[in-house]
């Protein structure tokens, strides 16, 4: 490797120690050991163009160990996507170089991460999407799609969980074409990795189906044959371990966990750039040289984007209606017509939504090809499987059911990988409950705003006998805490059918589906349209404004519907609102949400969960009916009758709010309210 090379690698150590200096903040240590590892990366093998970061064909680069952002944004710097003046601004107001890398934020960022181990997971997810897209588009001479997913990773990644569950899936899959480049530098922040961290990582990946390539992480010589032989390996993934200095070039932080996430401080950044033969002053110099490095580096890049774009054209001209398909699922678009296909369910037979949902999507998966999920071993269970299709399987991708196994943390991340990838809409299930276990990529998708679809089932303690392990209690108010989310918990069939329409047409982040076990009747009919609305007049009081408003969501909409029924027949106007989404509510107009939830009126909110967040529907003299504590192991109808959530206890709240509302004093309500008189008896 020349001198200007290495000028290079020393240009990506000095912008990082020289930005987290400015900022008083960050992580030093890894840009600076990882710069020749990521300098041969860049510049030798990603197939990539900075200044063009959508093209479909780029290589995928995901810096998993995203503490060490400022190595990604010197690269971009010197690739011509950012400006010096972004690193100077690193981790300030406004600046496009954030602490951890942000999609979406910052140009050529691929993936949001910080949060170790995530990056990780979902890279499997982009090797997947681009070996399924390779087997739905290539034809013969027209590789379309055949691009490599690329990462760094760090001891932190590989002690998370999520990462040994994706690591598991990715050497079982077979999926080449995934090259993850393993900061093996020996330090965390608590100090030497060996003080929690002894495993053998090369038998470890080798046991998951790996290829294990094991170098000095400076020798760029090393670096550059181990990712030719990683790039050879086309049917399992690779990973390079490269040993590697922390701070690299520091005399007195290199190999120290205090160079990890803190400042080198101004003496040790002036005695380094001593070591490396860089001028002190001025802060962020890069030699002119350096950027004409790069500047050559832009015009073979894009030469390579020309190239793929040529193919592209030609593909395109032979194979039409291939090419439409291709447009569509690009842009996450619906093929017209879609909407037909939604079934219209039978209105005798009560159903769980989970198999209405199921139903939903085998009825519209021939129609939207590149619709395709799966579920973590419970597909029968959660009713996520598309008949007619066959799985996902190592040396044949093109199948639309993948199977997870009992892997909830990676699936939750591959689906972002698969969504930030494009060219798919991936949903994925399991229970509600279990949803814990993906609730960090759940964060991270609605940090993205990433179109993926979650199909949570067994959605309250009315799945009966499994008991209070598997009864969620607490995770609708949980998920509806992260922004960005959209949940939906349909009444019935037809409200699940609406569910789906809004779901596959949502662009503004994750959308979870929250479904029943049990089943449910069928309630909402063509009232049901109104979902997309978040929430709606199902049955209007007897006389209006109404005196009394209950909202339910799920399978309590059906309990709100009888209880109004007996409230109505005791003289209290009552009106019934399904409300499926909160988030959904919330986007509507302010004059729609006093219309269907007026000032005046007393409210009853009825959800089988915490009732936490509540508050701002039920009002200051209002009751809710909720469960605050853990379930119990019984058939469905006897939790219900056990926890109150029954028409008389909806009854009776309904009572005890009216009274103290004042609601008791006003004609045709103190029979009702004081319970006196037969039912019915309204005094004139």
């Amino acid at each position: 490797m020349s001198t200007l090379e290495q000028q290079c690698v020393h240009a990506l150590r000095v912008l990082a120690m020289d930005a987290v200096e400015r900022a008083k903040s960050g992580h030093p240590g890894m840009p600076m050991g990882m710069a020749d590892v990521a300098f041969v990366l860049w510049t030798r093998h990603l197939r990539h163009n900075p200044v063009s970061p959508a093209w479909p064909n780029r290589d995928r680069f995901i810096l998993s160990a995203g503490h060490g952002s400022m190595l990604l944004y010197a690269l971009l710097h010197l690739s011509g996507a950012l400006a010096l003046e972004d690193l100077q601004s690193f981790r300030q107001w406004g600046s496009r170089t954030p602490g951890h890398p942000e999609h979406g934020h910052t140009p050529g960022v691929e993936i949001t991460t910080g949060p170790l181990g995530q990056g990780f997971a979902a890279g499997v997810g982009m090797a997947l999407a681009e070996r399924w897209l390779a087997a739905h588009f290539n034809r013969p001479g027209f590789p379309i799609v055949d691009h490599y997913t690329y990462a760094i990773v760090s001891d932190g990644d590989l002690m998370e969980g999520v990462s040994h569950e994706a690591a598991s899936l990715a050497g079982h899959l077979g999926l080449g074409r995934l090259i993850y480049l393993y900061d093996d530098n020996d330090i965390s922040i608590d100090g030497s990795t060996d003080l929690t961290y002894t495993e053998n990582v090369r038998l470890r990946f080798e046991a998951y189906g790996w290829q294990v390539l094991e170098i000095d992480g400076h020798d760029r010589v090393a670096i550059d044959q181990a990712l030719s032989e990683a790039r050879a390996a086309l049917e399992r993934p690779s990973l390079i371990i490269c040993h590697t200095h922390i701070a690299y070039g520091s005399p007195g932080k290199q190999d120290s966990a205090a160079a990890h996430g803190a400042p080198l401080g101004a003496e040790e950044v002036r005695r380094t750039k001593q070591a490396l033969g860089w001028p002190q002053e001025p802060p962020f110099y890069v030699p002119p040289e350096v950027y004409e490095y790069f500047a050559r580096l832009r015009e073979r890049w894009a030469a390579q984007e020309a190239e793929w774009n040529a193919l592209f054209a030609a593909w395109r001209a032979e194979h039409p209606a291939l090419a439409q398909d291709w447009d569509r699922a690009i842009r996450r678009e619906l093929p017209p017509g879609w909407e037909e296909r939604l079934p219209r369910f039978d209105e005798a037979a009560p159903m769980a939504t989970r198999e209405a949902s199921g139903i939903v999507l085998n009825a519209i998966a021939p129609a939207i090809p590149w619709l395709i999920g799966g579920s973590a071993d419970l597909s029968e269970s959660n009713r996520t499987y598309l008949e007619g299709y066959p799985p996902v399987r190592r040396g044949d991708y093109a199948g639309r059911n993948i199977h997870y196994g009992v892997r909830e943390h990676a699936m939750g991340a591959i689906l972002n990988g698969l969504a930030l990838h494009g060219g798919v809409i991936p949903y994925g299930g399991t229970f509600l409950v279990f949803s814990d276990y993906m609730r960090p990529a759940i964060r991270l998708a609605a940090l993205m705003r990433l179109p993926v679809i979650y199909v949570f089932t067994h959605d309250s303690i009315f799945l009966g006998e499994d008991g209070p392990t598997h009864q969620p209690i607490e995770h609708l108010p949980s998920l509806r805490a992260i922004p960005n989310l959209t949940l939906i918990r349909p009444a019935d069939a037809a409200e699940v059918a609406e569910a789906w329409k809004v779901a596959l047409g949502w662009r503004e982040g994750p959308v979870a589906l929250v479904l029943t076990r049990q089943k449910v009747p069928h309630v909402t009919g063509e009232a049901a349209r109104a979902l997309s609305r978040g929430a709606y007049i199902l049955r209007e009081a007897s006389r209006t404004p109404p005196e009394l408003i209950l909202v339910a969501t799920g399978s309590e909409v059906a309990l709100a519907l009888q209880a109004a029924e007996r409230l109505e027949s005791e003289g209290v106007a009552t009106r019934v609102v399904s409300m499926p989404s909160w988030e959904l509510f919330a986007a509507q107009p302010s004059a729609y949400q006093e219309t269907v939830l007026p000032e005046i009126g007393t409210r009853v909110v009825i959800e089988a969960a915490r009732l936490l967040g509540w508050e701002r529907f039920i009002g200051p003299r209002g009751r809710g009916v909720g469960i605050d504590h853990f379930g119990a192991s019984a058939p469905a109808a006897v939790l219900a009758e056990q926890f109150g959530f029954t028409v008389d206890r909806v009854v009776a709240l309904a009572r005890e709010a009216l009274a103290a509302s004042g609601a008791a004093s006003r004609p045709g309500v103190l029979a009702a309210a004081g319970g006196e008189g037969p039912a019915g008896h309204h005094p004139q």
